[in-house]
This record gives C-alpha cells, structure tokens and sequence, in this order.
C-alpha cells in the first residue's frame, strides 16, 4: 500500500523524534551517544528505503539499544546472546569503525536467529510509532480541553456584550 505524503513526512519527522525502545529495567539512560546518533542514521536509511517501496522496520542500531539494555537487566540465552553480539560488532564497526574483540564477535546467525532478530525489529518499529501515535494523540486531547475553557469565555463575553448594548 502506498504511503500518503502525511504519512511520510511523520515518518521522517519520527526519525529524529521518536522515543528509542529500550528494556524496562532503568538502564536506558546509560546508552552511550555514538549509538544514539547511529540510530538516528539508520532511521534515515529506513526512511529511504521505505520511500522505494521497502516494508518499515527497525534498524540494527535499535536492536543493539534495545538488547543492551535487556542484557543490563536480565540475563540472556544463547540465541539472544548471539544475536546482541551480532547486531553489536556490525553497529560498532559501521559507525565507530571498530571492530569487538574476535573472542566474542558473531559474524553470522542462525536462520532461526535471524528470524528472531527481524521480529524484534518490526515490533521495535511499531512501538516507536505507536509513541509517536500516542503522544500526538495526548496532545490533541490536550489541545482540546484548552480550547474548550477558550471557547466558552469567547461565548460567554459575547453573549454578556450583546446585552450591555
């Protein structure tokens, strides 16, 4: 289905405003700022992509976050693991240009880790939009009831000089 133009520009507006998903846990705070700035990059990749005619998912950078945090908060299985370590030693070498220690770097996954990883990034993608529907929701409604008072003081001062006159 062809995306509207109002759909694109709140993606691309998204990319730079969208909450980054991370794990409950608390530790969402502690992301370090190269991954911050790589998500945002890979945002915009998706954005073209999309634009040509890709399904929207999200990006590596956003499972590393997203696993970091995890991680942080809980232990994790092996598949998870692997997977953390995947999307990590290609987001560190793509935006810092260093490669993990070769002792803990994983250079492929599993199709069945594969499969995960994709699930996390759609779902990823689809939370981050849904805080963005939620938030632009939450500011209609207040936008609403501020205008409501508004409105009635307009009524009410017309309604008052109508019949002072």
């Amino acid at each position: 289905m062809p995306k509207t133009a109002d759909t694109m520009i709140s993606d691309l507006v998204g990319t730079f405003t969208d909450p980054i998903i991370v794990y409950p846990g608390g530790w969402g705070d502690t992301l370090p700022d190269w991954l911050k700035t790589a998500i945002t990059l890979e945002r915009l990749e998706i954005n073209i992509k999309t634009s040509k005619g890709e399904e929207p998912t999200g990006t590596d950078a956003e499972a590393c976050a997203y696993l970091y945090t995890a991680g942080l908060t809980a232990p994790m299985d092996h598949d998870w693991s692997q997977i953390y370590l995947h999307v990590a030693g290609k987001t560190y070498l793509r935006h810092e240009g260093n490669q993990v220690p070769s002792d803990i770097r994983v250079e492929t996954l599993s199709d069945y880790q594969i499969g995960g990883l994709n699930r996390l990034k759609s779902w990823l993608y689809h939370q981050r939009v849904k805080a963005r529907q939620d938030k632009r929701r939450g500011k209609l409604t207040r936008g609403k009831k501020e205008r409501k008072p508004r409105r009635k003081e307009r009524l009410n001062s017309r309604h008052c000089s109508s019949f002072s006159g």
